[in-house]
């Protein structure tokens, strides 16, 4: 089956992304034909026989011949671009559609896909719905947010939502959220798989992993933190936390980027933590070295659909505590982690103490458990069970 995919981002830098590519790797093990479709404003090679490329150029720092002159739009921010739907104006969304219109069309014409999936009830499907074949979405939860903050938005949702013939949805809270928002039910809930290969249980040397970060072994316990430096990411309560469980024993990670970077690390000074580090973006297999030294992962948003990280923190055996929120309870159960109030910093960091000083986890069982729940290879058959299934009962 030939099977174009559509995301609204690129495949790197955000949690849609990232889903995109796992979907697009496990469909080919399944011997599909992937053609994928998303913004991008770097160069990137779109020579891969097994799964085509086509990227919608965008302005950055980089030229690139026949971009659109402004950076991609996110719902949020998006470690690459800090442009937002709702700062489009008209001229630009104008451009917008047409420029993936075109693309829509060329590989409707040139690709010939049997079905289309899209991430996000938003512009693209809603693109792709008038070419007449079956389509599916993906709903990762900031699409919905989007949908109720930004109304000049909602006529293309709506008519994606209505073309759709299935949504899927990544978590319970999104089940109910587009219950809600659409009145209708035509959701199946199949939540978001990581990567085994990359994120796994095993012995690291920590001295040496810390000493590359130029940071002293000196600490016995590890707190962890993985993710965009945005306001929606709550680095802040998570640092606010810290002044209540830092201890020279204690030393806590922060690992990512985003528009909030140095601001957080201004924040951690005024707050006179001493035993915070921050690291930027890494490779993953270096996200699997920490969280494999760490005895804690944190996650700390204010809102959050799914929480990949979570279960990538967990597929290395490591606890979690995160809000109690979207689709964070969802993964966290009492043998995997813990929950603490949303945006209740106090609560963090007892939660955080409890962890670190009382309460001990079976890192084993909670590799185990990540592995037989949320593996790639389980979400994929998922997904291609039920893309086959869609398709032969449309066609």
């Amino acid at each position: 089956m030939k099977i174009l995919l559509l995301n609204h981002f690129p495949l790197t830098g955000s949690g849609s992304g990232v889903y995109t590519k796992t979907i697009a790797e496990g469909l080919v093990k399944n011997n599909h034909e992937i053609c994928i479709i998303m913004p991008e404003n770097e160069k990137i090679k779109t020579d891969n026989s097994k799964i085509k490329i086509h990227p919608v150029y965008f302005k950055n720092k980089e030229k690139i011949e026949g971009a659109l002159p402004f950076n991609f739009p996110c719902f949020t921010t998006h470690p690459r671009s800090t442009n937002t739907f709702s700062n489009l104006n008209d001229e630009q969304i104008k451009l917008y559609i047409q420029a993936f219109d075109q693309a829509i069309k060329e590989e409707i014409e040139k690709f010939k896909p049997d079905i289309i999936h899209s991430g996000h009830i938003w512009i693209l499907p809603a693109i792709a719905s008038k070419y007449n074949i079956p389509l599916i979405i993906t709903t990762h939860g900031t699409d919905l947010i989007g949908y109720e903050n930004d109304i000049n938005f909602r006529k293309y949702a709506n008519e994606a939502f209505n073309k759709a013939y299935k949504i899927i949805t990544i978590s319970k809270k999104n089940n109910e959220l587009i219950k809600k928002i659409f009145n209708q039910d035509k959701c199946i809930l199949i939540p978001n798989g990581y990567d085994a290969d990359i994120f796994y249980q095993t012995k690291i040397n920590k001295d040496d992993f810390l000493k590359q970060f130029n940071i002293e072994n000196k600490y016995d316990k590890i707190v962890s933190f993985v993710g965009k430096f945005t306001y929606i990411k709550g680095i802040d309560i998570l640092l606010k936390a810290a002044t209540l469980y830092e201890n020279n024993n204690i030393l806590t990670i922060l690992a990512g980027d985003g528009e909030l970077f140095d601001d957080m690390k201004k924040l951690a000074k005024k707050l006179n933590l001493k035993n915070i580090f921050f690291i930027k973006n890494q490779p993953q297999d270096i996200l699997n070295k920490l969280y494999n030294i760490a005895d804690v992962s944190i996650i700390s948003s204010r809102s959050e659909a799914f929480g990949l990280v979570a279960i990538e923190a967990m597929a290395c055996g490591t606890p979690v505590i995160g809000s109690d929120i979207g689709g964070i309870s969802d993964i966290i159960t009492d043998d995997t982690g813990m929950l603490f109030e949303n945006e209740n910093y106090h609560d963090l960091a007892t939660k955080i103490k409890q962890v670190i000083n009382n309460k001990s986890f079976d890192r084993n069982y909670i590799a185990k458990y990540t592995k037989d729940k949320f593996s790639q290879e389980n979400f994929t058959k998922k997904i291609n069970w039920y893309i086959w299934k869609s398709y032969t009962k449309i066609v």
